[in-house]
């Protein structure tokens, strides 16, 4: 029972972080039509950012808080994620509006590249580490219930905890402000919100910086655990499954979509991988995507597509 425990709790802990990356494709969606495949080269940038400021503050206003570093670095990759918001607004979707999809889906490519290239050109390519102080080491718990205890990963809960609140803030902000209840009436219907007055150009650029600070703070817990490095690119490709899982138009979606499949893959892994020679974890998600896409294209919680053209 302890290992199932430990097993169920691993899954629960990526599925919130897989939530982070696939919260970024619900927001633009939502909002603005465009199915982002830049949010993986958005995470990665700021990454970067982050990793790389947190190392020259110090050295430029001559500090030794390790905090406080961390705490004006995140400002600084915040701000400059408004700043990349700002420009595709400005540069790529208000020269887009009521085109193809096709042709906004090839936009957001054109935007991954060039993030990738920015990205290395300002900060490096090499290998970065991010130290926000997370503990590294795991620990016991549930010692006196199961012989042994339950081995969790410290650094895999303070994660899923910053996940966690990361989505209670963006669900109050869409709820109970009112720049979040116009990014619900364009994501609900575009012509509707200008014609009442809704500037349809700033709420782009506020969601897409909203999907920016979401891939910063993924970014962030993914470069504290694995470094930040070109890889992290790839998260995109892992959180395709979540949304088309939850559905692309439902953020609550995209939270329980990333719960099950962090948990359907660890649990497959652990208790089919030895009848199939293992390798579960790598083609679970998809493959549970493809059925989704076959009987429910529209996942759990999402409208259908057709209905919101």
């Amino acid at each position: 029972m302890a290992f199932f425990l430990e097993t169920l709790l691993g899954g629960l802990m990526a599925g919130m972080l897989y939530s982070l990356v696939a919260l970024g494709f619900v927001l633009i969606f939502k909002a603005s039509g465009v199915f982002n495949f830049a949010q993986g080269a958005m995470v990665l940038f700021a990454a970067l950012a982050m990793a790389r400021f947190s190392e020259w503050v110090p050295q430029w206003i001559g500090i030794e808080s390790l905090v406080l570093a961390n705490v004006i670095a995140f400002v600084l990759a915040g701000a400059l994620m408004w700043v990349v918001a700002w420009l595709i607004e400005r540069l790529v979707l208000r020269h887009l509006v009521n085109q193809e999809g096709v042709t906004l889906l090839m936009a957001t490519l054109g935007i991954t590249y060039f993030l990738d290239g920015l990205g290395q050109t300002l900060f490096g390519s090499n290998i970065y580490a991010i130290n926000v102080g997370m503990p590294k080491d795991p620990v016991f718990l549930l010692e006196s219930t199961f012989p042994g205890g339950v081995l969790v990963n410290l650094e895999d809960v303070y994660a899923a905890c910053i996940a966690a609140l990361l989505v209670a803030a963006l669900s109050l902000f869409f709820q109970k402000t009112s720049t979040g209840r116009a990014l619900r009436a364009v994501a609900d219907d575009h012509q509707a919100a200008q014609s009442i007055g809704i500037p349809l150009n700033r709420i782009w650029v506020i969601v897409w910086f909203v999907a920016g600070v979401t891939a910063l703070v993924a970014g962030i817990i993914w470069g504290s655990k694995l470094g930040v490095q070109f890889s992290l690119t790839t998260l995109a490709l892992r959180a395709l499954p979540v949304v088309i899982l939850g559905g692309l138009t439902s953020v609550p979606g995209a939270i329980i979509g990333g719960l099950i499949i962090g948990v359907g893959e660890k649990l497959s892994e652990v208790y089919l991988g030895p009848f199939v020679g293992g390798g579960i974890e790598i083609w679970f998600a998809y493959v549970l995507a493809l059925v989704f896409l076959l009987f429910r294209p529209q996942g759990l919680f999402g409208e259908k597509i057709i209905d919101r053209v």
